[in-house]
């Protein structure tokens, strides 16, 4: 009996060790700042995963998480020309379990990969930090202003910073995930659309420069980019805030069902090709 109780005893002692931790220790992640330095972290900075590197080919060096707060500070005082927001900053992406941590992306998460891609060539990126729903919830706005309030944020950081020349406006699709991924040389990809308001009456420009990445894209990325949506009409917003600016685009990237690997990978892509695009028109 004695011995009955201690083999008990030492399967309990066992099983709340094993509990706490496997289970104990798991932290969840919904900062999308804090995904993302936790992505370039485990992914790009631990020794093991030189294989993933080399996957991804990146040449170069990530800093650790904490020289990586350092250097963003510093790089946020430089004069940025290409600014990243999210008119619907709600939309989520596919939760997922990495080690001992739960990731809750939402499509913010792309601004600051794409900031960190950007700024590693030299392009100075402002990723806005104020919140689109805020500003809903304080002039009792509904879901449907939300263009009219990432308006407002348009204007104020253009007043902040006239450097601004490009201005991305990231979204995602509502469709499953067989109709928002693509396999592109082994690689899972989110795939991307592109929406042009044409209630906006300078709209041929924005068309003009989405197309530019669009044909690009197509060229290197086979079957990424699922086209350009022209919108108007009833029932649309019709202009996006495309009138604000000739570089204004509204891009979505993936679905609801993509994980993080398919939408970093995109994210990637996605600042090869308009990095292309900003270069020829610089020079």
């Amino acid at each position: 009996m004695k011995k009955r109780i201690i083999i008990l005893l030492i399967i309990s002692i066992i099983s709340i060790y094993v509990g706490y931790k496997y289970f104990g220790k798991k932290k969840t992640l919904n900062s999308n700042q804090d995904i993302v330095k936790f992505i370039i972290n485990t992914r790009f900075s631990n020794e093991t995963l030189k294989d993933k590197i080399k996957s991804y080919s990146l040449k170069w060096n990530i800093p650790l998480l904490k020289e990586y707060e350092e250097e963003t500070k510093v790089e946020e005082d430089k004069s940025p020309i290409i600014y990243l927001y999210n008119s619907h900053p709600i939309e989520e992406y596919q939760s997922e379990t990495i080690g001992n941590y739960t990731l809750n992306p939402t499509v913010s998460m792309n601004n600051y990969i794409l900031k960190e891609l950007f700024e590693k060539e030299g392009f100075y990126t402002y990723v806005e930090e104020e919140s689109v729903t805020n500003i809903l919830n304080n002039n009792n706005w509904n879901y449907a202003s939300s263009y009219k309030a990432s308006r407002l944020l348009l204007e104020k950081r253009k007043q902040e910073y006239n450097s601004l020349t490009y201005f991305i406006d990231i979204h995602r699709d509502s469709l499953t995930k067989d109709k928002t991924t693509v396999v592109i040389n082994d690689k899972e990809y989110a795939k991307v659309l592109f929406i042009v308001g044409l209630e906006n009456k300078n709209y041929k420009y924005n068309l003009e420069f989405t197309e530019k990445i669009v044909n690009k894209l197509d060229e290197k990325y086979p079957n990424l980019c699922k086209g350009i949506y022209k919108k108007q009409g009833a029932g649309v917003n019709g202009v996006y805030n495309q009138d604000f600016s000739p570089n204004t685009i509204l891009i979505e990237i993936g679905g609801y069902e993509n994980n993080t690997t398919e939408i970093l990978n995109t994210d990637l892509a996605f600042k090869e090709i308009f990095l292309e695009v900003i270069n020829e028109e610089i020079n």
